[in-house]
Parts: C-alpha cells; sequence; structure tokens
C-alpha cells in the first residue's frame, strides 16, 4: 500500500446517538486508503465495533457521511462470533454468501477454503472443529465473494495465546494474497502492532481520532519481529497513545 494511494471509504464528521441516548461516536474523521491494513484501538465502549457497523451499512451514522470515492465496495464482514449454522457443513456456511447474491459457486467456496487452510473438512460440521478451525470458516465466508474491504471486529478475542498468534499470522498470509483492504478492531496493542500498517487509536466513549500511528515494519512478518527491540518499541509507543486516549477521554 502506497501512501498515495487513493481512499476507499472517507468517514467525514461522524457522529452516532443510540435510542437510549448514549453517545458512541462524535466527529469521527477516517480514511482508509486502498490494500491498507488498519486497525482501530481502543477499549471496550469506544465505538471500534460501532465504526464497522456504519461502514457496512448496519447500523446509520446520526450526522456526518460514509463516502467512497471509488465507487462502493465489495464488503465482507468477520464477526467476534463465527456464527455458523450449525446444522450445515463447513463448505455450506461458506457457500450461504454466493446462495444470497443468487450467483453460482464456480470454485469460490474451494478457494476460500484454501486460503485458511480447510481444504479438508468442507464437509465437516462446526461441532467437529476448534474454536480456531471456526474462526477460518468465518474468514473463508468472508472472502468467498472477494471482497474490496474486509472488516474483522475483534475475530480472534475469544482465542487461547497460541491460536491467536497462529491466526494473526495466516490472516496476514491471507491479507497479502489477496490484497483486500482490512479494517481491524482490536483493544490489543500487542496484535494491532504485529498486523497493521497503521493504527488508528480512538478515545472512550465517545469515540473520537486521538492518534494515528504508522507501523513502517515490513512483511512478511513472523515471530523475529514479534520477539526484535523494534516491535517493542512500537508496542511502547502505542501503549502510551492509548494511555493519552484514556486520560483526554476521562471526564473532568
Amino acid at each position: 500500500m502506497s501512501p498515495s494511494a487513493p481512499a476507499i471509504v472517507s468517514l467525514r464528521n461522524v457522529d452516532k446517538t443510540f435510542e437510549s441516548g448514549t453517545v458512541a461516536l462524535d466527529g469521527l474523521n477516517l480514511d482508509v486508503r486502498e490494500g491498507e491494513f488498519v486497525s482501530l484501538l481502543g477499549p471496550s465502549g469506544c465505538g471500534k465495533s460501532t465504526v464497522l457497523r456504519i461502514i457496512s451499512g448496519l447500523s446509520p451514522a446520526t450526522e456526518g457521511s460514509v463516502s467512497w470515492p471509488a465507487g462502493e465496495a465489495r464488503l465482507g464482514f468477520v464477526f467476534q462470533d463465527p456464527t455458523l449454522m450449525p446444522w450445515a457443513d463447513v463448505a455450506a456456511n461458506v457457500r450461504l454468501p454466493i446462495m444470497l447474491a443468487h450467483k453460482q459457486d464456480s470454485g469460490a467456496v474451494a478457494n476460500a477454503l484454501g486460503r485458511v487452510g480447510l481444504s479438508a473438512f468442507a464437509q465437516n460440521y462446526p461441532r467437529e472443529l476448534s474454536g480456531g478451525m471456526k474462526m477460518r470458516v468465518s474468514i473463508a465466508r468472508a472472502l468467498v465473494t472477494e471482497p474490496q474491504l474486509l472488516l474483522m471486529d475483534e475475530p480472534f478475542a475469544a482465542l487461547d495465546e497460541i491460536t491467536r498468534f497462529k491466526l494473526n499470522n495466516d490472516l496476514l498470509a491471507v491479507w497479502q494474497a489477496v490484497r483486500s483492504t482490512v479494517i481491524f478492531v482490536t483493544h490489543s496493542v500487542f496484535e494491532s502492532v504485529y498486523l497493521s500498517q497503521r493504527i488508528v487509536v480512538l478515545t472512550p466513549r465517545p469515540g473520537r481520532v486521538f492518534a494515528e500511528i504508522p507501523i513502517p515494519a515490513p512483511y512478511p512478518r513472523d515471530e523475529n519481529f514479534r520477539t526484535s527491540a523494534e516491535y517493542g518499541g512500537l508496542c511502547r509507543r502505542v501503549a502510551e497513545a492509548l494511555a493519552g486516549a484514556m486520560t483526554a477521554g476521562a471526564p473532568s
């Protein structure tokens, strides 16, 4: 992703107030460029997931605008819960978006399963899969329509650390292969630094952009990066920005 790449989506002065009166977002501005891997980082309740829902059209902004400079992008959405159909096998779960779009498979399901390493499990049912494998199915389902923008809402938060590290590596491999844009929501400093080209730090509710931190480390990234002094220094920098955001968002 070049710094001069055009924006795939732009949010301008976005506010979100729920019917309860809770103000989730206040004047949020964000540009995400084509091919970029961006993480939204902040504490629980800061509006990270709300940003994804507004971008996807699942929830309207109260004020402000969402624009698509190059035309509205095809979207894929990966939620924190895999939300698989328990009565359907892996292939049928992945095929669902194609069926809803009234399109033909044409090898898309097999291709998506291959990308997440589940080709041998197409006929298995969700009850037969580990938590990490279920999340791989969810990612394959999001990839099956070849999205230009992949929205990921804390997809690995419920997994153990070893599985999470492995899926972080696999996600980067998939991203480099398909070259989609990724907006990844997390509350983990370490995960955001490992994955991202840029980290957007949000204040506690109401969510505003507090800092944008570039992560210049080259790809592919591996355990050498995860244990490097560069990684440690970047994590400290991001942790300091997050602490600053918490202070800025604290009630006076």
